[in-house]
């Protein structure tokens, strides 16, 4: 007999009271039948499970090894052990990216490079069991890394899903768009922090003087016969509207609109009349 399940379900169905018909939540139970087990799915978790348990009795069995030869030589024990972690963590790190990158094969292939820090750890916990006077004890302590790591390159290589090469090229063009994306997200960052270092520096060097310090700006030529010819001063980013003035006086511009204009345009676009006049008569009394 096929095992089932049982499902709630609800639908629609019309009720009459006194000639008056509503739709109205009718709930039924139905039995469904369950699909057969997934044999495979199970034996390959039960396979994942034993390989993360050995993963971790192998941690513990050479971190307990190394740490004890390394406590043969360094004062402090704590920092012995915690060196002899690494050992284990450095293959288990690689393996751990080979997993992420099951679906790439080029990029699952450098990962597999943990097979040389699982040799030394392997020579780490031999070494240890012949220092004690055991070395058949240290290389029996040795294989169980080796077996643990052996253990989880069988299971990655059968989750493993490698793709065919024209779906992975398009996988490898969505990363690369993707990554681009990124990318530009930081470099956008950076050069807003550039532009307003920029802003920052020249607002502080115009605010305390139109003119670098220590350089007097040379007098124009005489060009009352051609009033057009006279030269615009140089926009030299933010100041304050005094130094605007004197700006404009040292680049022969006298006339009150001119230097308005120019006030307005590198200093303050919202100056007052009055007050650039005010400025400009202050200016000549002192020149």
């Amino acid at each position: 007999m096929p095992r089932t399940r049982t499902v709630e379900r609800s639908r629609l169905v019309p009720h009459t009271i006194d000639g008056t018909t509503h739709l109205v939540l009718d709930r039924y139970k139905e039995e469904l039948p369950l699909p057969p087990r997934d044999w495979d799915r199970i034996v390959l978790t039960g396979v994942t499970a034993a390989a993360a348990v050995i993963g971790v009795a192998s941690i513990l069995w050479s971190t307990a090894s190394i740490g004890s030869l390394l406590d043969l030589v360094v004062p402090l024990t704590a920092a012995a052990y915690a060196a002899a972690v690494v050992f284990d963590l450095a293959w288990l790190t690689c393996m751990a990216l080979e997993w992420l990158a099951r679906y790439d094969q080029d990029r699952a292939a450098l990962p597999r490079v943990g097979y040389v820090a699982l040799g030394i750890a392997m020579g780490a916990v031999g070494t240890h069991g012949w220092i004690s006077g055991q070395f058949a004890i240290g290389c029996v302590a040795a294989a169980v890394s080796g077996l643990a790591k052996a253990l989880w390159t069988v299971v990655l290589r059968h989750h493993a899903k490698p793709l065919d090469a024209r779906t992975q090229q398009w996988v490898d063009a969505e990363r690369a768009k993707a990554g681009g994306r990124l990318a530009m997200v930081s470099v956008r960052r950076e050069l807003t922090r550039a532009e307003q270092a920029v802003t920052a520096e020249q607002a502080a060097i115009s605010g305390t003087s139109g003119t670098p310090s220590g350089e007097i700006p040379e007098p124009p030529e005489d060009n009352e016969e051609s009033p057009e010819a006279t030269p615009e001063p140089a926009l030299t980013g933010p100041m304050t509207m005094a130094d605007a003035v004197r700006m404009a006086l040292s680049c022969g511009i006298s006339d009150p609109e001119k230097v308005l204009s120019y006030v307005r345009q590198v200093a303050n676009a919202n100056a007052k009349e009055e007050s650039v006049l005010r400025i400009l008569r202050m200016e000549r009394k002192t020149a």
